[in-house]
């Protein structure tokens, strides 16, 4: 079992990396987030790995690469903890937890839906389904940095929310709908549900 590599970074995309190590070179499936900490092509980089088996009788290994062991750690946790998940989803997953991993476990342990919709992402049955698996493991994992959403912004996520579920209602789609919804939203201009539905569909 690999726990780690150290090594050359011979070449990157936005979720994969090529680490040579001794002369071997190893492909690693990463997050965006750990894409964008990485370091220069050619110069040297450390990953905590999981490997993950794809197929029958031992099949295709897969790796998986995070830059500290507490990302490593919540990945694992999804993996593991939420049904249906496999090691390809739980990186979907990661992609958009890894947004902050202190303020997304915050959000499991106040069950707040909302903030798992408006800030990461989520649809609503995904969030209910994080919650419902994570609320009685995230506790034991450590998660480094300060947070970056206080529960001021809950009140703003919900008229985001709220607007969305209004467009789904009529009809759009809830991807295309959070799309032009988050980029009409001004919160210093206090806009109300309504006013935000009705710009939304003039540009829908």
């Amino acid at each position: 079992m690999i726990d780690y590599l150290i090594g050359t970074l011979e070449s990157k995309t936005s979720n994969n990396i090529t680490i040579d190590v001794n002369g071997i070179g190893y492909a690693v499936s990463i997050s965006i987030n750990t894409f964008s900490k990485l370091p220069e092509i050619g110069e040297q980089v450390k990953l905590y790995i999981i490997e993950a088996v794809s197929g029958m009788y031992g099949g295709v290994i897969y790796l998986y690469g995070f830059l500290s062991r507490e990302d490593r750690n919540m990945y694992v946790l999804v993996k593991e903890e939420v049904p249906g998940t496999g090691a390809k989803k739980a990186m979907e997953y990661i992609d958009k937890i890894s947004k902050s991993f202190i303020d997304f476990k915050t959000a499991i342990l106040k069950k707040d839906t909302v903030m798992l919709q408006s800030i990461f992402g989520f649809t609503k049955k995904t969030s209910e389904k994080l919650i419902s698996a994570l609320k009685d493991k995230i506790q034991d994992i450590c998660v480094a940095g300060e947070q970056k959403w206080s529960n001021v912004d809950t009140i703003e996520n919900s008229i985001i929310l709220e607007a969305i579920d209004g467009l789904v209602a009529l009809g759009y789609k809830e991807s295309q709908a959070r799309c032009v919804v988050n980029k009409l939203y001004v919160p210093e201009k206090g806009i109300s549900v309504e006013e935000l539905i009705r710009k939304s569909l003039q540009n829908l």
